[in-house]
C-alpha cells in the first residue's frame, strides 16, 4: 500500500474535525482562531545520505515543517524537536544547523526529546498562524489557473545536496490575492499537484512547467524536493502560470514522484 492510500485509511479511524478546522489530509491541520500544526520526520537512508552534513540534515528538519506551514499562507511560531540517533552522533552539528533555520524563519526550537537508535531519526513538529482564511487543497475550481512560485527540478538536478528554502512570503501573497488551493512540492510536482485535483475533484492540464536551470523536465515533473508552492485561482498577479484545472477529474499526468510504501 502507498503512504496517500494509508492516510486515507488512517484518517477513517478518526472523527471529523468540527466546522472552521481541518485534520488529517492538508500539509497543516487547522485548528481553532487560525492556529495551525504540521509535523514531518527524516529519516537516515531515506531523507538524507549517510554523507550528508549533519547541519543540513538539522536545516532540512525544521525547513520542510516551516514549509508545510506557507502551503497554507501562515507564518510559523513555534517547533518542538525530536532525535533518536546513535549514540555518536554529534547531536551539536544538527542542532547548529536547526538554530540557523529557525532563526531565518523565526520559529524558535522550545523543547524536544533526545533517544538512542540504530539510525538518526529528526521529527519536528511546528506550530503556525494564518490571518484570515488558511488555503487548503481542496478549493481548487474548473476554469482556476495553476501557479508555482518557482522553476522545478533544481533538487534532484543537485542530488537533493543543497539546503531547501520554505517559501513563506510567496505562500502569503497567494493567499492574500485569492489563491483558492495550494500544496509545497516536496514528493514532485505531479504527486503534489495530485493531491489538490483529489482533494478538489478536479483535473488538470499545463501548458509549461519551468525548468530550473541543470534540470531536466522530468526532473521538474517528479524530482521533489524542490518546496515551490504550488496553487490556483483565477488571474492571480503571483507566480508563474502553469496550466488549468479542469472538470475532467480523470485529466492529469500520469505516475508521480517520491511515496513511501506501507503494508
Amino acid at each position: 500500500m502507498g503512504e496517500f492510500a494509508a492516510i486515507e485509511r488512517i484518517r477513517r479511524l478518526f472523527p471529523s474535525p468540527p466546522p472552521g478546522q481541518a485534520w488529517i489530509g492538508d500539509d497543516a491541520a487547522v485548528l481553532d482562531d487560525g492556529l495551525l500544526l504540521a509535523v514531518d520526520t527524516v529519516v537516515a537512508g531515506v531523507h538524507f545520505r549517510a554523507e550528508t552534513p549533519l547541519a543540513d540534515v538539522g536545516w532540512k528538519a525544521l525547513i520542510v515543517n516551516v514549509s508545510d506551514i506557507a502551503a497554507m499562507g501562515g507564518t510559523p511560531g513555534h517547533a518542538v524537536v525530536a532525535v533518536a540517533a546513535p549514540p555518536d552522533t554529534d547531536l551539536d552539528l544538527i542542532y547548529e544547523g536547526m538554530a540557523e533555520a529557525s532563526a531565518t524563519y523565526g520559529c524558535p526550537v522550545v523543547g524536544g526529546d533526545l533517544a538512542n537508535a540504530n539510525e538518526l531519526v529528526v521529527t519536528v513538529a511546528v506550530t503556525g498562524r494564518v490571518d484570515g482564511a488558511p488555503v487548503l487543497r481542496s478549493g481548487a475550481k474548473p476554469g482556476d489557473g495553476i501557479y508555482v512560485t518557482g522553476p522545478l527540478g533544481a533538487a534532484a538536478a543537485a542530488g537533493y545536496r543543497v539546503r531547501p528554502q520554505a517559501r513563506l512570503a510567496e505562500g502569503q501573497a497567494a493567499r492574500a490575492a485569492g489563491a483558492t488551493a495550494m500544496i509545497d512540492v516536496s514528493d514532485g510536482l505531479v504527486a503534489d499537484l495530485g493531491h489538490i485535483a483529489d482533494a478538489s475533484g478536479v483535473g488538470y492540464e499545463l501548458d509549461r512547467v519551468p525548468v530550473a536551470e541543470g534540470a531536466t523536465e522530468e526532473q521538474a515533473l517528479r524530482g521533489g524536493e524542490d518546496y515551490e508552492l504550488v496553487f490556483t485561482g483565477i488571474d492571480l498577479p503571483v507566480g508563474i502560470r502553469i496550466g488549468t484545472c479542469t472538470a475532467d477529474v480523470s485529466q492529469r499526468l500520469p505516475g508521480g514522484g517520491w511515496e513511501h510504501r506501507f503494508s
